[in-house]
C-alpha cells in the first residue's frame, strides 16, 4: 500500500486535508510527531475531519521510531523537498512507496535528506518559495498513483446518465 508520511506537521488544516486525500484514495498515512498541535483522534474529530474512521493513520513519536519501523517494513523513503533535482513526473514511484512531506515551517531537517531513497521535486515557477504542503502531497500521491494503477475504481454512472462531452 502506497504511504503519505507527514514529518512533524504544523498546521492541524493541512493535517487533516491530507488525512481526507488519504481516505478518499485508499493510500495509508504516517505521522511523525512531535506535531505543532496535538495529534490524537479527539482532536482531528473536533477539528471536522469526518473521515477518521476511512483512512489507516499510524503514528511514530519520533523520527528514530519511524525509521526503525521502515527498516523492518523494507519500505523506500520518497522525499518530497525543493532541494530535489528529480522532477516527480520524471520519476518511478512503486506502490509500496512512502511520499513524505515536510513541514510547513521547515521542511525537513538532514537527516531526513541524508536517509530519503529518493529526493523528488514538483517545478514551480521562479522567485515562488513553495507550493502548499497539501495541495504537493495531492499531486505527488495523484502521480504515483497513476503509475502504479492504485487508484480507487471510478463509480459506474446508471445506465440513464451519460458523461458529459464537450459542454
Amino acid at each position: 500500500m502506497l504511504r503519505l508520511a507527514l514529518y512533524q506537521p504544523d498546521i492541524p488544516q493541512n493535517a487533516g486535508t491530507m488525512l481526507r486525500l488519504c481516505a478518499c484514495l485508499g493510500v495509508a498515512a504516517e505521522i511523525i510527531e512531535p506535531a505543532g498541535f496535538p495529534v490524537s483522534d479527539r482532536a482531528f474529530r473536533r477539528a471536522g475531519m469526518d473521515y477518521l474512521e476511512d483512512v489507516v493513520i499510524n503514528r511514530h513519536d519520533s523520527w528514530r521510531r519511524f525509521e526503525e519501523w521502515r527498516a523492518a517494513a523494507g519500505l523506500r523513503l520518497v522525499l518530497a523537498t525543493t532541494r530535489a533535482a528529480a522532477v516527480y513526473t520524471d520519476f518511478a514511484f512503486g506502490p509500496d512507496d512512502v511520499i513524505m512531506v515536510g513541514r510547513e515551517s521547515a521542511g525537513a531537517p538532514e537527516e531526513v535528506h541524508a536517509a530519503a531513497d529518493a529526493r523528488i521535486v514538483v517545478p514551480i515557477r521562479p522567485g515562488m518559495r513553495s507550493i502548499n504542503v497539501a495541495a504537493t502531497a495531492a499531486m505527488l500521491l495523484g502521480e504515483a498513483l497513476r503509475q502504479t494503477g492504485g487508484f480507487p475504481a471510478a463509480p459506474r454512472l446508471p445506465s440513464r446518465m451519460t458523461p458529459l462531452v464537450n459542454g
